[in-house]
């Protein structure tokens, strides 16, 4: 575990705040009570529910506000490609096929009639549930050359897959997936405060290539301050007492943090990511009063909880299947034909 803390190197003058923290991104999860940490949450599955999808699903259009009716594979086909990178390894794609249309059936149980945020279908086309897209709309973001190379490996990917889903102890699960964990994965109850078996924190290696595996934040020690001091009010935090005011109080097992004190007050991580419109909270704060610059090193790209896209496809290259990949990230489950009105 890494330990926060201030480090004065006398010769250079520079504070360093290690502040590693939760990963938060891509696919939303939001406890029954309300929204979770950020705007990073999804929906906890009500289990016992049968499920049954008929001649389609109802997905809610976010852009054009309407409900479409859909045959399950199609929509899983518009998922994969919008949730996913189509120039990853075909056994990534295939997870990814099995991880949506796992998390689409889950959403068809629980919410059949419609869910609270979209009254009139179970699913929706946002971040809220899972991302999806049309082949024309994803033609006009890419190129007509991209349906040509690439659409065929999107359907290869679902249709070899077909009706594959994941189970634990016999129920659909919460397949959470996110872009990048930065080498291990999260425990769901760190994140979320809601355990489930199939979402413990797991080694994620081969992510290096990954764009956002690391990245950069740079502002004024003033800027750092303003915005510490708009957002926590009754704090009394200068560019001189950064290492008294600013501590750690309890981190994850895979090292991000959980709670952290800002001048006595104990705040979720999260709060820190939203606050600098981080990647995650898997980070390294670091002020150089010579210069007076703060460079905010952050790990990790989305919420870190369940299968990490870039690992997958780093799995795949090193000869991993899309089996394989599943089993890794999601602990414990079972891979099975989806048999309608099971749950």
């Amino acid at each position: 575990m890494k330990r926060i803390g201030i480090y004065y190197t006398m010769a250079a003058l520079i504070i360093i705040v290690l502040i590693p923290a939760i990963i938060v991104k891509t696919f939303n999860f939001i406890p029954s009570r309300g929204k979770g940490s950020s705007n990073d949450s999804k929906t906890i599955l009500q289990k016992g529910k049968k499920i049954g999808i008929g001649d389609g699903i109802r997905v809610y259009d976010t852009r054009t506000q309407e409900v479409r009716e859909m045959e399950l594979e199609e929509y899983v086909k518009g998922v994969v490609a919008a949730e996913m990178p189509a120039e990853f390894h075909i056994e990534a794609l295939k997870a990814q096929a099995v991880a949506s249309r796992t998390y689409a059936l889950s959403r068809v149980r629980d919410y059949a009639e419609g869910h609270p945020d979209h009254s009139k279908a179970p699913l929706c086309t946002g971040i809220h549930c899972q991302a999806y897209l049309t082949l024309d709309e994803l033609i006009n973001i890419h190129s007509r050359d991209w349906k040509e190379k690439y659409w065929p490996k999107i359907e290869e990917a679902v249709e070899s897959t077909k009706g594959q889903v994941l189970y634990y102890k016999g129920e659909l699960i919460e397949p959470l997936y996110h872009s990048t964990s930065g080498g291990m994965t999260e425990d769901s109850m760190d994140v979320f405060a809601v355990d489930r078996p199939y979402l413990k924190a797991v080694s994620s290696p081969y992510e290096e290539e990954a764009p956002k595996f690391k990245s950069l934040v740079t502002l004024t020690g003033d800027e750092f301050v303003e915005k510490l001091s708009s957002k926590y009010l009754n704090s009394n935090i200068t560019k001189e007492n950064l290492s008294e005011k600013i501590k750690l109080v309890e981190k994850s097992k895979s090292g991000r943090i959980k709670k952290i004190a800002i001048d006595g007050t104990v705040i979720d991580g999260g709060e820190i990511r939203e606050l600098f419109e981080l990647n995650s909270t898997n980070f390294t704060i670091t002020y150089n009063p010579k210069n007076n610059i703060v460079e905010i090193e952050t790990i990790g790209y989305g919420h870190g909880v369940g299968m990490s896209q870039w690992g997958a496809n780093g799995m795949a290259k090193q000869d991993k299947n899309y089996k394989d990949i599943l089993k890794h990230y999601y602990t414990g489950i079972k891979i099975d034909q989806f048999k309608e009105g099971r749950d």
